[in-house]
């Protein structure tokens, strides 16, 4: 007898096949048959007009502290993710020096936006290695499976310990005795090693993370970590030196290359249309196809839509943040702030003035938020209410600078307006990257190469100010529902979600419905799905705050065979296991 029969579903298997009206049977946590099923089932669930998929597999979170005290993965879980990565970008917690944990909460905080409060509060500190960090990790049940990377930026705190801080250029010592520990944590069963070369990432107190300069002899000796063994993947985030100028292109992608090849593995790096730099993407395009060429297993990390942050009084960031006489109120609980905002004396002086300098030393704004605010008329051409209807690719003509000039007033003041409304909740959309035609035909171009890779939605990060887990949702509703003009299919949104990432990782038993995989599906109804409108919830330790946006038409989530999501609701269910790879 089956344990569970999923009839009459539309199965979009997650090879890119046609889709086919077909029946899927579980047993024992794997698919057992694909087809016309006629064996009696314990659970039968007709999936009549739902599409049946693989699970999907997002490898770029920032769960490293939020595993520590939720075992569900939220928000990821509300989008059909049933196997997740995480250690992304170079920053993680483990391994650690006891009495050192402030410093890596200062590095997670700053660089990926989660409360630091929370993390003090809500992680368990029992481990030092990283081969202990996943032992702590796997004792708890989860709702899905997941991944761990080895991040760089611990690694090197944890061997060069102030002299990491300090950005002082590792010894050949130090690099043998990172690459040890690395090659620990692989024998662990650790996914792969990654490592952030972001101007954007900073500490909470302003400074550079620690492995931002690393140069190429410290990438390729821990790189060498991965010899012999039969998995493992990289994976980096790079600017590729945008702000020092364009003539420095070219030697930070000749060191993502060294690493390639120090490693033998596949590397992804961070696949952007930037601003400023908007031909940037182009260059990477270009050298990742000639890198392959020649061989090397090059990939890039794609977005499903802009790359941005939600503005707003309560949130992360807003324009007046560093007005002096916004500050005077900032304290305020928000309904009062927002009142006092109103004030026609304080409005006028707030308009009257200029931003403070919001990046720098002992601040964990990078340098683009003053940029950006130096020309916030201009580019207040990609600003949008956030309403009722959400819309992830409007158009310039519902911008605040179309909305100021038919006002008669300026595109700063009707920001202003918007956001000290009625109790200060009001939120505005502001696409900083892959969205500066004014559209996603860039993202749509970047979707359609061959070594592209759905991913970035940095799930569990930034939390005041995205909530980019919804990108699996996006991705089916926008590109594959939606949009009409270059679309994509359905079969090939399914298969970036699932086999393609899967196959990236080397995870050989997922991402495809057929006999002997796993038993990670998703029934949808794509006449309901939605990805939800963005809500700012307290439901952090501390009583910090992120945004949640919880999607509808996920009718049944399964993890190995076990229903782990209904119409929305988690279920008690438990099935999910930390992932070791190379283990036998």
């Amino acid at each position: 007898m089956l344990d569970c029969l999923i009839k009459n579903g539309t199965v979009v298997d997650g090879t890119g096949a046609p889709a086919r009206v077909a029946d899927v049977g579980v047993r024992g946590g794997r698919i057992v048959a694909v087809g016309q099923v006629d064996e009696p089932a314990m659970q039968t669930v007709d999936a009549t007009g739902l599409w049946v998929t693989p699970g999907f597999v997002d490898i770029h979170t920032h769960y490293d502290g939020q595993v520590t005290w939720d075992e569900c993965f939220t928000p990821s879980i509300y989008h059909g993710v049933t196997t997740l990565l995480m250690g992304n970008c170079g920053v993680g917690f483990a391994p650690k020096r006891p009495g050192h944990e402030g410093d890596l909460i200062k590095l997670m905080e700053g660089v990926e936006d989660i409360p630091g409060a929370a993390l003090h509060e809500g992680i368990r500190w029992n481990w030092e290695s990283f081969p202990q960090y996943m032992d702590a990790l796997a004792v708890t049940p989860r709702s899905l499976d997941y991944l761990v990377q080895v991040p760089h930026d611990p690694l090197r705190m944890y061997v060069m310990k102030e002299r990491a801080l300090a950005h002082e250029k590792a010894t050949a010592q130090d690099i043998e005795a990172m690459r040890s520990l690395l090659r620990e944590a692989l024998q662990a069963g650790a996914a792969g090693f990654s490592t952030g070369r972001s101007d954007n990432h900073r500490t909470s107190e302003g400074k550079d993370t620690p492995a931002a300069n690393a140069g190429n002899d410290e990438l390729t000796g821990l790189a060498q970590a991965f010899e012999g063994l039969g998995h493992g993947v990289v994976q980096i985030v790079s600017d590729f030196n945008l702000l020092n100028g364009p003539d420095q292109f070219d030697a930070e992608f000749d060191s993502v290359e060294a690493l390639a090849r120090a490693s033998g593995k596949p590397v992804s790096m961070t696949w952007l249309q930037r601003d400023p730099g908007g031909e940037q993407y182009l260059k990477i395009q270009q050298r990742v196809e000639a890198a392959v060429q020649a061989g090397l297993p090059l990939f890039m990390q794609t977005a499903v839509r802009g790359i941005g942050v939600l503005n707003g009084l309560d949130a992360s960031f807003h324009p007046f943040m560093g007005f002096p006489s916004y500050k005077e109120v900032a304290h305020l609980p928000l309904p009062e702030r927002a009142q006092a905002l109103r004030d026609p004396a304080r409005k006028a002086r707030i308009l009257s003035e200029k931003s403070e300098r919001l990046a720098g030393d002992g601040s964990a704004i990078p340098p683009l938020v003053d940029i950006l605010l130096a020309k916030i008329d201009l580019i207040s051409g990609r600003m949008f209410a956030l309403e009722d209807t959400l819309n992830y690719e409007p158009s310039v003509m519902q911008s605040f600078l179309v909305r100021a000039k038919q006002a008669g007033i300026t595109p700063l003041e009707a920001i202003y307006d918007h956001l000290s409304a009625g109790t200060g909740e009001g939120l505005i959309y502001f696409p900083i990257f892959n969205y500066n035609e004014g559209s996603l035909d860039a993202v749509r171009r970047m979707l359609a190469h061959p070594r592209a890779l759905s991913s970035l939605s940095d799930a569990g990060a930034h939390v005041g100010t995205v909530c980019d887990a919804s990108f699996p949702t996006f991705m089916l509703t926008h590109w594959v529902r939606d949009r009409g003009r270059d679309s994509i299919p359905l079969e090939t949104a399914v298969e970036m979600l699932t086999s393609r990432n899967a196959r990236y990782l080397g995870l050989s038993d997922r991402g495809v419905i057929a006999p002997g995989m796993r038993a990670d599906l998703n029934a949808i109804d794509p006449e309901r799905l939605s990805v939800g409108l963005p809500r700012l919830v307290r439901d952090l330790p501390a009583g910090g705050k992120r945004f949640v946006q919880k999607a509808e038409g996920y009718v049944a989530t399964w993890v190995a065979g076990e229903q782990v999501q209904r119409d929305g609701e988690i279920t008690e269910a438990r099935p999910g296991r930390l992932v070791r790879l190379g283990q036998n």
